[in-house]
């Protein structure tokens, strides 16, 4: 292979790697979001970054642009293939928490766009449509700009969002303050360190449901848990 950096001046080299820094955090929030996988996210950001080392920078009018079509192309069809992978899992699959110590929203314009249960709630979307919703609810983008960046026309773009956000919607329930969440929270952690049953079922629903992921090998309930008390 070409090593770039034989033909290229360092200080162009430089260039493009202060664009792609800048931009990471962006682009790792839209691949995250899409994947619901922190690794295959860097996976991801790894294959961007090798494509805009190597292209022709000089006839790249708008760098961000083409480095978010890339990034979002690149996790549409690594989540297709994703898709028919976990056909064959062991057990539910969820999505991969991510460490947000050092970056609270990835990149995220809006933060609700990174709550896990909506991570989850994606995975019922097709990829284009949870690549639709997340550019438009997660980063705020334009219609015209998702329409460039799926190779489709805005109408359609728009009516992938709708499509995609009366889906969650339907699917979500009543909305809960950040307050009211953090107290069951703080009051779930505390049950569950006590090992106190009574408080667990308290706390939970009579038609909760509990999900577990053993990675697709390591033991874990293969079929989704039913009703409080089995829960707790």
């Amino acid at each position: 292979m070409l090593d770039i950096r034989q033909v290229e001046p360092t200080a162009v080299l430089e260039q493009a790697a202060s664009y792609f820094v800048d931009w990471r955090p962006r682009l790792f929030g839209v691949a995250y979001r899409i994947l619901g996988s922190v690794s295959d996210a860097e996976d991801i950001m790894q294959e961007t970054w090798m494509r805009w080392q190597t292209t022709d920078r000089t006839v790249v009018k708008d760098p961000p642009a083409f480095l978010a079509t890339t990034a979002t192309r690149l996790a549409i069809n690594a989540a297709q293939s994703a898709r028919s992978r976990r056909e064959a899992y062991v057990g539910p699959w969820l999505p991969e928490p991510a460490d947000t110590s050092n970056d609270p929203q990835l990149g995220a314009e809006r933060g609700e766009a990174l709550e896990l249960a909506v991570l989850l709630l994606l995975e019922k979307l097709t990829p284009t449509e949870r690549a639709a919703f997340v550019l438009r609810e997660a980063f705020d983008y334009s219609y015209e700009q998702i329409a460039s960046i799926l190779q489709l026309g805005e109408a359609n773009a728009r009516q992938l969002v709708s499509r995609a956000r009366k889906h969650l919607t339907s699917q979500r329930r009543g909305a809960v303050s950040s307050c009211k969440h953090q107290r069951l929270l703080e009051a779930f952690l505390i049950a569950c360190q006590k090992g106190d049953v009574a408080a667990l079922e308290w706390l939970l629903a009579s038609d909760v449901v509990s999900y577990s992921d053993g990675g697709g090998v390591a033991r874990a309930a293969r079929i989704p848990v039913n009703g409080r008390n089995r829960v707790a």
